[in-house]
């Protein structure tokens, strides 16, 4: 090989689509899109950002946060190596970049996520910095703009990365009540978490031609399903045939689409009252004098000053292996929901369907009573038999089952009605129809609705707690988790099959996952640990149902005199605090 052929190489691209060889500045002066074929090339978030703004009118939102590694994830590599290896390879501090420009001479903020950056991955950092992105544009009163690119939540921050799709998506909410725009550009590829949060509930969703986007990826479907997938299954344009995006729009056309949005904002209208930014709730330590046999919350012995702590032995709370853990909360005689609604319980009434066509097995609810005071309880169904699983779809929620849920805690706010959620599931339904009926847009409904739900909401984490299936019941004003459940943004098996050489890893990404009680209660993502009998809740479901009962109790009846505007507030403090700042702090304490 001559000396010049380095030289050559880069002057020539070859099309990931047709094969063609294409003169690299051409390609360029074509947006990066094949003049052959017409396949759209990932861009990196710098390129995009001076394909879509103004010329003149970039400026970039800092994007220096604490250094991060909150539960010291090592899988093959620990987690600072990749973060480096990152950070050399693209020249970019994380997977997004904000900056507030002009578009067509309309102000917008923007964040741009890059997918060569960890695969675009959510975690505390891109989340928080997202989120300012938000508070800036209601700051300035602007439209939001959010151009996605991702695989998904970033699994080597556990439980911690889960929680930014509620983060990300009540600064949605912020803006939606302040009536400002909020615009998501989904490119290829949007999966996961972010497919399942702030890609899809903004006020548009438009998608770049070529850009695929799903909560569960083309793999996963058909490992679970074995089923072969339809022809341009999860493309833009399977996405506009369902109904899921606003439009798909050729990278060419893009910029002027977004200037024709912008200009209907009409920014000559008269502004709506501002709506106050959410701080994050400062973190109180416990005084000192508390016994180590108090079951404490993440924000301090007593958040409302009302609460009374559940109390256990030390031995009881005592972790075992967490790959063990993971195996007890799987065990199929563990009491479900039904058999918590017939123990815990008075007086259920089963309320069904989505009114739109589906009633999901997998999602049961109704009104219940619970020591006199009527509630809301809804949760997620396995059963204990292999047929009572099957019947349930072992407890993964299909769309019908997000949107039954939605229903019914939009039911229990008009009627003033506390939300009970007891969650239990491996995760979302991983199937072919699930897609085409908009999983993840049901997903980031359900996540965005109850970070503003104006009454109290409790969630219980009974079982297993799979990523963003179980979130979309968990955002919650008070946490609970059984003392044997695991909370996860990944299952063991899903962890080891991505970052280990084999699926055989599982154990090694159940210690690394930091997903049992005491781990998630460190991290501030549990309230409370809610303790089980001395062997596990299967083997004496009903002094479980005793405890559980208890524990409901003693956080909810606080809850029923805070006001709703204070609930909400609280509620917004509770996951603002999940940001990157917030999370150094607690590695830094550890």
């Amino acid at each position: 090989m001559t000396a010049t052929a380095p030289r050559e190489e880069q002057l020539w691209s070859r099309c990931a689509g047709c094969a063609s060889l294409l003169y690299r500045k051409r390609l360029r002066r074509n947006l990066d899109v094949c003049p052959e074929c017409g396949a759209h090339s990932r861009l990196a978030a710098p390129e995009r950002l001076r394909q879509l703004v103004d010329e003149g009118s970039l400026c970039l939102l800092p994007d220096s946060l604490p250094e991060a590694d909150p539960i010291g994830f090592v899988d093959v590599l620990p987690y600072p190596h990749r973060l480096t290896a990152a950070r050399a390879a693209t020249g970019l501090t994380e997977a997004v970049v904000c900056a507030t420009a002009t578009i067509g001479g309309h102000p917008a903020v923007l964040a741009v996520m890059d997918f060569r950056f960890l695969g675009g991955s959510l975690g505390c950092a891109v989340g928080e910095l997202i989120t300012l992105a938000a508070e800036r544009a209601l700051d300035d009163h602007t439209p939001l703009i959010l151009v996605t690119a991702s695989g998904g939540a970033r699994m080597q921050e556990g439980a911690l990365s889960l929680m930014q799709m509620a983060t990300v998506s009540q600064a949605i909410a912020g803006l939606r009540e302040a009536g400002l725009l909020t615009v998501s550009v989904l490119t290829d590829p949007t999966y996961g978490g972010v497919a399942a949060s702030f890609a899809t509930n903004t006020d548009l969703v438009l998608a770049e031609s070529g850009t695929r986007m799903g909560f569960a990826g083309p793999r996963v479907i058909r490992q679970v399903t074995g089923r072969a997938l339809p022809d341009g299954f999860q493309t833009a344009e399977f996405l506009l045939r369902h109904g899921q995006v606003d439009m798909v729009v050729q990278r060419r056309s893009l910029r002027g689409r977004l200037v024709a949005l912008l200009a209907a904002t009409r920014a000559d209208r008269p502004a709506r009252p501002p709506v106050p930014r959410q701080e994050s709730a400062p973190r109180r330590e416990p005084p000192a004098g508390d016994g180590p046999d108090v079951v404490r919350s993440a924000d301090g012995p007593d958040p409302l000053g009302e609460r009374s702590a559940v109390r256990a032995g030390a031995a009881d709370l005592a972790a075992p292996d967490p790959w063990d853990t993971v195996r007890t909360a799987r065990h199929p005689g563990r009491p479900t929901t039904l058999d918590y609604l017939d123990s815990v319980f008075d007086g259920f009434v089963e309320l069904h369907g989505d009114r739109l066509g589906g009633d999901c097995p997998a999602v049961v609810g109704g009104v219940a009573r619970l020591d006199g005071r009527h509630v809301m309880v809804i949760g997620h169904q396995k059963g204990h038999t292999t047929a009572e699983l099957v019947a349930h779809n072992f407890g993964m929620a299909s769309p019908a089952g997000h949107r039954k849920a939605l229903r019914l805690m939009r039911l229990a706010a008009r009627l003033g009605l506390p939300v009970v959620t007891l969650v239990d599931t491996p995760g979302a339904d991983p199937g072919v129809s699930a897609e085409e009926q908009g999983q993840a847009a049901a997903i980031a409904e359900n996540i965005l609705t109850l970070t503003v739900l104006p009454t109290p909401v409790l969630a219980v984490i009974t079982g297993e707690g799979g990523s963003g299936g179980a979130l979309a019941l968990a955002v919650a004003d008070r946490v609970l988790m059984l003392q044997h459940a695991v909370y996860s943004v990944i299952s063991p098996e899903g962890c080891a099959a991505i970052l280990w050489p084999d699926r055989s890893a599982a154990p090694q990404a159940a210690r690394a996952l930091r997903l049992t009680a005491p781990d998630l209660r460190r991290l501030g993502v549990v309230d409370e640990i809610v303790p089980e009998p001395a062997t596990a809740a299967h083997e004496d479901p009903t002094e479980t149902a005793r405890r559980l009962r208890a524990a409901l109790l003693a956080n909810l009846l606080p809850l029923l005199d805070v006001p709703p505007a204070t609930l909400v507030r609280r509620r917004r403090q509770r996951f603002r605090r999940f940001g990157s700042a917030r999370v150094g702090a607690r590695a830094g304490a550890r």
